[in-house]
């Protein structure tokens, strides 16, 4: 190996860039030098040489002796920790704890013989504190004083662990996950709403003895037409998609007028006529109509007290809800990708911003409302679910990135890399790996900043929530990058510090009495599902996917305890797709098998008999008149599901209502309408629901979660 080569993997291991991994056959795969050197330049390390490789090294050496204190600290509750601290040499320190609670501590000084070091020119010494274990979880503030500087910094002190909210005394629950805007009512915009769900709630809770839903993320997208269809590729993960707002259940509603009552009804009779014909998701059109709904009824104008709550709100959510309704308006003058914009307007404390932000004060005024309305609306669908009685409520989902052309990416700029995209290594089911299209965030940015900006995405996705699940959790650990202008193949793992994202993560959820489940699926590093498990956070366990190395299905006696079970998830088909092997005709028909069609039928019907085999061997497959075969198998599925011994189980609302098509298929953007897909029954039709409220089917599904010996009838408008 060269000295470069050397010099590189050294500069590459201290900033946590894989120079090799194996990959899913386990093969030792080295990574190459273009593609550590493109990782380090979105680091803004630049070693194309030896020299600046040198340069580098010294630079990353000395970056803590040039702070009094390091950024921030984030240690686990019970833990005892050193700090080192930075001041002139010969000079007193000093570090006082303000804890969060308002109480002040000081730390005690550790011996530690470390030589002064020359930095820019000035002789500094170091220190060494030590940070006590029996400080409360929370987020509190260090202070460093000498006799000439001060500095400041964040201790994060996380708990040791999470587990489910003490108030579901341990028992096991179950409920379902819906992808909401699919799931539509006769009173929705072409789109499910927050209306919906809360609806969805009270039905799940009352009529089947659910404790929570899980939905898709939330999260806000694009401000106007064309919005991106995929809710994990979003615009923002600090705000949330006005399109889930339901116009008629604002308090203003109420009180319009006539004359702007019946405009809103003639935009929803019009919407209708418009989506008569087409039996996808239309979210483009959706909005168009629901936004014109939104202006008039903001428009109108709020009573005092609703202007104190509004106000409020804006308070609290600061200059970061003031930047991103800014970059609503910039979208919808000059559009949605501010990569495209003047490069004024690239930045949102420039001049030129701050001038749009004064021009168009209303407009700007009008986006901030949509995100109070969304958050109440929110809100009030919680409170629907747990006032039923469920023991969690909702369950949201937090996507793994946003899109390069995002809000996010807008306003936190210098926080992700740039020139690099999140996505996969090659696996069994993607053999050339997968782009997804996201920036990342930088570590070191990340740590600059106390991790306030993820510290605010998990607030926001636990606001008005019981519980969250993380996809692909494992980057929490590592990402996979991929530099711009090559492959997915041509990428590498980036690690990020798992202590504290993790640790984070744990004391958002306990804050917000909630639980926490991390997607953890794909390749995985055996270590991560014990230590994930060990802090109490839960794993992901999918039915298909419960397999030995020989395909034998694994006793589901022998699951993690710590999981959320399911049979199949949104990148797979429903169970009744799944049994019919729609996935298997799916992707020949897309050009996606990398083996015949023939070969991937026989390796589907092989995976099938042996977990079908095991059901009959198991007495789980209970012959029903009221029943096709289909729904036997899948009903014996989900008897295998209540045998394991994870303590939550999940049952997707299509498998509820026998649907067959599958929301999400891996490998495909236009190819397949992805997220596009209606609830539907069996025969392909689409179902409201007000129809999915009458149907005895869920109610079987319910029967076998609940361990019913006699299934209920399914509500009727007729009951009393």
């Amino acid at each position: 190996m060269g000295m470069n080569a050397e010099q590189l993997h050294v500069l590459a291991e201290r900033l946590g860039i894989a120079t090799e991994y194996w990959d899913w056959k386990g093969r030792h795969v080295p990574v190459s030098h273009e593609t550590i050197i493109k990782v380090l330049a979105a680091m803004g390390i630049h070693a194309h040489t030896d020299e600046q490789a040198e340069a580098a090294l010294r630079e990353i050496d000395m970056r803590p002796w040039r702070r009094g204190l390091p950024p921030v600290v984030v240690v686990t509750q019970g833990e005892q920790k050193h700090m080192e601290v930075h001041v002139a040499h010969g000079h007193p320190a000093q570090v006082r704890l303000k804890l969060e609670d308002g109480g002040i501590r000081y730390l005690g000084q550790c011996q530690h013989d470390v030589p002064p070091r020359e930095v820019d020119g000035e002789l500094i010494g170091e220190a060494s504190f030590q940070i006590p274990g029996d400080l409360p979880t929370g987020y509190h503030r260090l202070e460093l004083v000498s006799d000439d500087r001060q500095a400041e910094a964040t201790l994060i002190v996380t708990p040791r662990y999470l587990g489910l909210p003490p108030r579901l005394n341990g028992r096991r629950i179950w409920g379902y996950a819906a992808q909401l805007y699919s799931v539509r009512s006769r009173r929705s915009w072409g789109i499910g709403d927050l209306t919906d769900l809360a609806d969805l709630s009270v039905w799940s809770a009352t009529q089947q003895y659910a404790d929570y839903v899980l939905i898709n993320p939330l999260h806000a997208a694009q401000p106007m037409p064309p919005m991106d269809i995929s809710p994990y590729l979003p615009s923002s993960r600090l705000f949330l998609h006005p399109m889930y707002i339901r116009p008629e259940a604002i308090p203003e509603y109420g009180e319009l007028n006539d004359d702007a009552r019946a405009a809103i009804n003639r935009l929803r009779t019009d919407l209708e006529q418009r989506l008569t014909d087409t039996d996808l998701i239309d979210r483009d059109t959706a909005w168009l109509a629901k936004v014109a709904a939104l202006r008039i009824i903001h428009d109108a104008g709020l009573r005092p007290a609703r202007q104190m709550a509004f106000a409020d709100f804006r308070r609290r959510q600061g200059r970061r809800l003031r930047d991103y309704a800014t970059w609503c308006v910039l979208c919808e003058k000059f559009g949605n990708d501010w990569r495209t914009w003047a490069e004024e307007l690239r930045r949102p404390t420039s001049p030129a911003v701050a001038r749009i932000h004064q021009e168009n004060a209303k407009e700007i005024a009008f986006h901030e409302w949509a995100q109070w309305v969304a958050w109440e609306q929110l809100s009030d669908a919680q409170q629907d679910a747990v006032d039923a009685g469920m023991g969690i409520g909702i369950v949201t989902d937090l996507a793994v990135g946003v899109s390069g052309a995002s809000a996010d990416t807008w306003m936190m700029s210098d926080v992700y890399a740039h020139g690099i995209n999140v996505g996969a290594p090659p696996d069994g089911y993607n053999q050339m790996g997968q782009d997804w299209g996201q920036p990342p965030w930088r570590p070191d940015r990340l740590a600059d900043t106390a991790y306030a900006p993820f510290r605010q995405m998990l607030q926001v996705a636990l606001g008005h929530a019981g519980g969250v699940r993380i996809d692909h959790v494992l980057g929490m650990f590592r990402l996979w990058w991929v530099p711009w202008g090559g492959t997915a193949k041509q990428g590498t793992y980036v690690r990020y510090d798992h202590e504290a994202l993790v640790g984070i993560i744990m004391l958002e959820a306990q804050r917000a009495g909630a639980f926490v489940v991390g997607e953890d699926l794909g390749t995985v590093e055996p270590w991560v599902r014990q230590y994930l498990g060990a802090r109490g956070i839960l794993g992901t366990s999918v039915l298909w996917f419960e397999q030995d190395d020989q395909g034998v299905p694994i006793p589901p006696e022998q699951w993690r305890e710590l999981a959320m079970a399911s049979v199949v998830t949104h990148d797979l088909p429903p169970t009744a797709g799944y049994l019919a092997k729609d996935h298997v005709q799916l992707r020949h028909k897309l050009g996606l098998l990398m083996e015949s069609v023939e070969a991937e039928e026989a390796a589907a019907n092989a995976e099938q008999a042996a977990f079908l085999d095991v059901l009959e061997e198991r007495g789980l497959l209970v012959p029903d008149a009221d029943i096709d075969l289909v729904e036997e198998q899948m009903l014996g599925l989900y008897r295998y599901l209540v045998q394991s011994r994870c303590k939550v189980l999940n049952v997707p609302l299509v498998d509820a209502v026998g649907d067959r098509r599958v929301q999400n298929q891996p490998g495909t953007w236009k190819e397949y309408p992805n997220w596009q897909i209606p609830l539907s029954g069996p025969d392909g039709k689409t179902l409201l629901l007000e129809d999915v409220f009458t149907m005895a089917r869920p109610m079987r599904m319910a029967g076998v979660l609940n361990g019913f010996t006699h299934v209920p009838q399914p509500w009727s408008p007729d009951q009393d």
